[in-house]
């Protein structure tokens, strides 16, 4: 009895000088924060919160003292602001845009961390640059990123690719979301993926697979949609329209009320193109909803549906050579669906847990009816393939800091992948077909460590993948930086930064699984992910005060046990193997700045050279050819020099921006479709425009236009791009604050 008293003589002070404490955070316009994450720190005490749909971070039974709090919120420097209790139970904390490398990203990591400290090259787009270059789909933003080269095939809606520093187009992990949506096997079309309500886009150049498995071996590609943030719900709708009957419409609405915030919207986009076969229709409709389940617990639902509808043209326009009729009829259809439901639950103390459940379901198909007059027979012949895959999955990762300086990351996944793909084709007059149908279930545990240690940031990370397909895997990466100088007014900083990393790309299920039909390919059970092993170094310079950043880097991978499609000539067998290793590297020169509040430049170089180290034997006299497939050659679609420049200026009542791409002569193929053989595809530069201006407090009129110059080029061989086109529109915002 008299220790019961005792112990309750002890924690009577300490619960009489225990109060609440709620901190609010706010951007540059004053404006709510939502999702970010405030840490509340002292010498004996740590507690991690996240903002809900007002802004506001609250702690219950904070004991008097000094404390320091930290926000870490995507697109804002980190903050550090002191508080004193009892002084101060309500703080606001006033989040401020700088240059690239003081803000915050999520990508690299999985969590809140500032770019530098990342010690990895991230590249990304506000809502407010979204806005501004009102592009329609997310390769036309991605195009005019650093270090982003995007490959179309044609016009709008053709099948459009991204690469990254010499790396395959499949070596790139796409995430909307929250959910992966990559085919197995890493291909993805970002044509069709419509940008509305995007609020950032963030790109990590290099190998992350330590952090997110399969994929990631070139770059990680994340997309976030925006969140309502008013008390007062805001509608927002608007049209426009412009050459080659093209038209669009949106809608959203949009706010917060009590503990939900929510987004509702819908995006039309349709199109003729330009010349034969060239029109393109996308419908989508989302949700972003948000629930404050209590100070600690928060619920978000997310989800995406969208139909598109493309005419291709196909092969036949080659570097100014109209050697052949368009194709007329053939046509590609999608859907794709995605869902993705988080809870995050602060605490205890300085934990944080994230447990999400994801499905994206993909439906494709294509069709080519007949064979158009004076175009090849042995490449026009009609046939009708679809490609329904599901992935569907659950995430679980726990974040510990205990200090600002320090932050252990641990996490669980599990996947579950279907698919079935068919083809019907008619091979001069005889009726063919395919088909491949596979399922597996891969699984995955990670642990990561940042430490912050006066002038030092290192970051490391291990995962050990274990795939239905090639079995178990681990994956190290590990980044340093260091901070040589923190200079002053002129020269505002010198880091060096480097990493190591490997990654892995799961094989596709006609790899794997085989193809039976009328031509089958065996499967091969026994094959390997293809690896890669990568490294970058690099300097990073600030000036005039940080408003300026350089980044200057050298990077080098090895990609390893590629998979190849290889022929028994003896036993007439075919099969997918591991066989091919490459080399790519090179350096990237990166600028950011942002001169004030309302002026931003980005201008970016890449240097990439790539090469095939080993091959299957490239025969001429079957139609291969060693200049493009042998050892010792060039990979497909890969520059030496691309870059590219964005000039932005926004303010309240008016804004622009002018983008630039340019892409030099690379290694190409016809695949003997041209009447003389073709081996590259020719250089072009590009230039796009937009602007906006506030006609009142509901009206803004805004305009974009693409390929100012009108240059008629092709991105791959053969396939011409949409020439100079325009849209024009009015956008209408009601209510809001």
């Amino acid at each position: 009895m008299r220790r019961l008293l005792l112990s309750c003589c002890l924690l009577f002070p300490a619960a009489l000088f225990a109060g609440e404490l709620t901190i609010h955070v706010v951007d540059p316009d004053q404006r709510p924060v939502v999702n970010a994450n405030v840490a509340l720190y002292s010498s004996n005490h740590s507690e991690v919160r996240t903002t809900g749909a007002d802004g506001a971070a609250h702690f219950s039974n904070v004991s008097d003292g000094s404390y320091n709090v930290q926000v870490l919120a995507p697109g804002f420097a980190k903050a550090e602001q002191p508080v004193q209790l009892p002084e101060r139970s309500d703080s606001t904390v006033a989040l401020s845009v700088e240059n690239a490398a003081e803000s915050v990203v999520v990508t690299a990591t999985s969590s809140p961390v500032s770019e530098a400290e990342s010690g990895s090259a991230v590249s990304t787009l506000d809502a407010q640059q979204l806005t501004l270059k009102q592009a329609t789909a997310a390769s036309d933003a991605l195009r005019f990123m650093p270090g982003v080269l995007v490959t179309a095939t044609g016009q709008r809606g053709s099948l459009t690719t991204v690469n990254v520093r010499g790396g395959e187009s499949r070596y790139n992990h796409v995430i909307v979301d929250g959910v992966p949506v990559n085919e197995p096997g890493g291909q993805f079309d970002f044509g069709v993926v419509p940008t509305a309500q995007m609020d950032r886009i963030e790109v990590v150049r290099g190998s992350d697979s330590a952090v997110y498995g399969s994929d990631a071996m070139s770059s990680v590609v994340q997309m976030f949609s925006a969140t309502g943030t008013t008390r007062t719900p805001e509608f927002r709708f608007g049209a426009d329209g412009g050459n080659f009957g093209t038209a669009h419409g949106f809608l959203s609405i949009a706010g917060a009320w009590r503990r939900f915030d929510y987004n509702l919207f819908g995006d039309q986009f349709n199109t003729n193109g330009q010349g034969l076969n060239n029109a393109y229709s996308n419908g989508l409709e989302g949700l972003n909803l948000g629930y404050r389940v209590n100070q600690r617990a928060q619920l978000r639902f997310r989800l995406r549906h969208a139909n598109s509808w493309s005419g291709t043209s196909n092969e036949w326009w080659f570097n100014g050579d109209a050697a052949l009729p368009a194709d007329s009829d053939q046509y590609a259809r999608q859907t794709n669906f995605l869902a993705d439901l988080d809870l995050t639950i602060a605490g205890p103390g300085a934990w944080q847990h994230r447990f999400s459940g994801f499905e994206y379901n993909h439906d494709r198909r294509n069709v080519d009816s007949f064979v158009d007059p004076g175009r090849p027979a042995d490449f026009d012949q009609p046939f009708d393939s679809a490609a329904l895959y599901n992935r569907a999955g659950f995430d679980w990762q726990s974040d510990y800091s205990p200090r600002s300086w320090t932050r252990t990351s641990i996490g669980y996944h599990f996947e579950k992948e279907n698919g079935n793909i068919t083809s019907n084709y008619s091979f001069f007059g005889f009726p063919e077909y395919s088909v491949t149908i596979g399922q597996r279930n891969n699984q995955a545990v990670f642990g990561q460590q940042m430490l912050l240690w006066k002038r030092f940031s290192l970051l490391a990370g291990l995962r050990w993948e274990h795939n239905e397909s090639f079995g178990d895997k681990a994956i190290p990466r590990a980044a340093l930086s260091f901070v040589v100088l923190r200079g002053g007014e002129i020269f505002s900083g010198t880091r060096l930064r480097g990493s190591y990393s490997t990654g892995v790309v799961e094989p596709s299920f006609e790899e794997t699984f085989g193809i039976s039909g009328t031509f089958p390919t065996l499967p091969n059970p026994d094959l390997k992910p293809e690896q890669a092993r990568s490294f970058e170094a690099g300097l990073e310079q600030g000036f005039l005060a940080n408003k300026v950043s350089l980044y200057a880097a050298y990077y080098n991978s090895i990609y390893r046990d590629q998979i190849q499609f290889y022929f028994d000539p003896i036993t007439f067998n075919s099969q997918y193997r591991n066989i091919n290793r490459a080399l790519a590297h090179g350096a990237e020169v990166d600028i950011q700045a942002r001169l004030n509040k309302s002026l931003s430049v980005s201008a970016n170089y890449t240097y990439t050279s790539s090469q095939i180290l080993s091959a299957l034997p490239c025969d001429p006299a079957a139609g291969c050819d060693p200049r493009l497939f042998g050892e010792g050659s060039p990979l497909l679609h890969r520059p030496r020099h691309f870059g590219n420049l964005m000039l932005s200026y926004s303010r309240s009542r008016w804004g622009a921006q002018l983008a630039g791409v340019a892409v030099g002569r690379r290694a190409d193929d016809d695949f003997g479709l041209a009447p003389a053989p073709i081996s590259y595809a020719a250089g072009y530069a590009r230039f796009d425009a937009s602007g906006y201006y506030t006609v009142s407090t509901h009206v803004t009129a805004y305009v974009n236009m693409e390929n100012l110059l009108n240059h008629y080029y092709n991105e791959v061989v053969g396939y011409p791009s949409l020439g100079f086109n325009f849209r024009a529109g009015l956008r209408f915002r009601f209510g809001g604050e």
